[in-house]
């Protein structure tokens, strides 16, 4: 391919001696063999063709490169010396022959190929300075290819001769540096950016999916998880537990339904401090129908009132043991353990002091009081003796006060 592009192109001659040189072994021996500029060797075989000078290299191979592209000349019926000395055109002459091998610098003598393979050249070699470079031969041995041969191409070469290779892609894509979307258009050779412009404005659509590929990432952990949202999605995964045909609300499955739950609360949305907004409580309380939404309220309550008259919030952070956390005082007259769930489950009592300190953690009210309550009660009344300690807790008042009732 590369000897017929070459024929195209009036480069016949110097592509054949390419050929050659490639066929053959290297004409460079010792130090001068670890350099991997292609060049070099084809600047000795034409000082050899010119005055028989081998300058250092090896006398057999110059012969044996010799006669092989004569041999190539003859096939294409090339002039021998027709543009022979433009040897800047090795690179592109080898782009014909190994498209796949464009590369381009990465630093530190890496190159990125246009296959999307990393390869690099030995340390201190002074092709590693060039944007482009084409690879003719490649060590695959190790994880990242070693460059053995190559020369140096132009950005300017490859817009132009390999332009039907050349693709234009728009990427929206996720700046973790701003943390915002963003989109650009690309100039791509293969895996290889030429030209990059990131001027546009990406849609609507286009940033909600971008947000939703970077919740899934990083998590729901990174959405607006207010004390209120919390104790919704925690009051849907206890109706859950009870009822297997409630939503799950677990990371995974919130995660795989991004799309259906979350979605349409993105639109406008466009980085991270926008994500800040998203009214989390609707879009979570979407996931229910009406009927739902009535039996949430009934069943898995926010708050309940005891016997003071006080509300008491509900804390739903263990979904298979709900927590209420009432002052031991304000449950006074209130015989049985207030039941939630359409009266399935108890709620596990965490009785406080009056500093709110638990004195005990019970889910059976009824038998604290016949027994444990009396001991609780001696306790208590030496450390608050200011406080209301009656001996029939059933038939006292209830209080939220910090005084004795008169």
């Amino acid at each position: 391919h590369m000897l017929l592009r070459a024929a195209e192109l009036g480069a016949a001659p110097l592509a054949c001696r390419l050929a050659a040189l490639l066929q053959e072994r290297d004409l460079f021996k010792g130090p001068a063999a670890l350099d991997c500029d292609l060049t070099l060797r084809v600047e000795a075989l034409l000082r050899f063709e010119r005055s028989a000078d081998s300058g250092g290299a090896d006398q057999a191979a110059l012969r044996a490169v010799q006669r092989e592209s004569r041999l190539f000349l003859a096939q294409l019926q090339a002039a021998p010396g027709e543009n022979v000395n433009d040897i800047s055109r090795c690179g592109l002459l080898l782009s014909f022959a190994y498209p796949d091998r464009i590369g381009q610098k990465r630093g530190d003598g890496a190159f990125l190929l246009s296959s999307g393979r990393g390869a690099a050249m030995r340390e201190g070699q002074p092709l590693a300075r060039s944007p482009y470079i084409v690879a003719a031969s490649i060590d695959d041995r190790a994880t990242q290819g070693a460059i053995m041969l190559a020369a140096e191409i132009e950005e300017r070469q490859l817009l132009t001769y390999h332009a039907d290779r050349i693709t234009e892609e728009a990427d929206v894509y996720w700046d973790k540096e701003s943390g915002s979307v963003k989109k650009r258009r690309r100039t791509m050779l293969g895996a290889l950016v030429l030209k990059e412009t990131s001027h546009e404005r990406p849609s609507a659509e286009e940033t909600a999916n971008v947000l939703l590929s970077v919740i899934a990432t990083d998590g729901i952990e990174i959405l607006p998880w207010e004390k209120g949202t919390l104790q919704l999605r925690e009051r849907l995964m206890f109706m859950h537990t009870l009822r297997s045909d409630w939503p799950d609300v677990s990371d995974v499955a919130l995660i795989a339904t991004l799309d259906k739950w979350l979605l349409p609360y993105l639109q406008g949305m466009r980085n991270l401090r926008d994500l800040q907004r998203v009214p989390l409580a609707r879009a979570l309380e979407g996931i229910l129908d009406w009927n739902q939404r009535q039996m949430l309220e009934k069943e898995a309550p926010t708050h309940i009132s005891v016997p003071s008259g006080s509300r008491v919030p509900v804390d739903y952070t263990n979904p298979a043991a709900p927590v209420l956390a009432v002052r031991l005082q304000e449950m006074f007259g209130q015989l049985d353990t207030p039941r939630i769930g359409g009266g399935k489950v108890p709620v596990l009592l965490h009785l406080l002091s009056p500093a709110r300190r638990p004195v005990q953690v019970t889910s059976d009210l009824a038998s604290f009081w016949r027994g444990t309550y009396f001991e609780v009660k001696k306790d208590l009344k030496g450390r608050y003796p200011k406080h209301y300690w009656p001996d029939d807790p059933l038939q006292a008042i209830p209080t939220n006060r910090t005084r004795p009732v008169k």
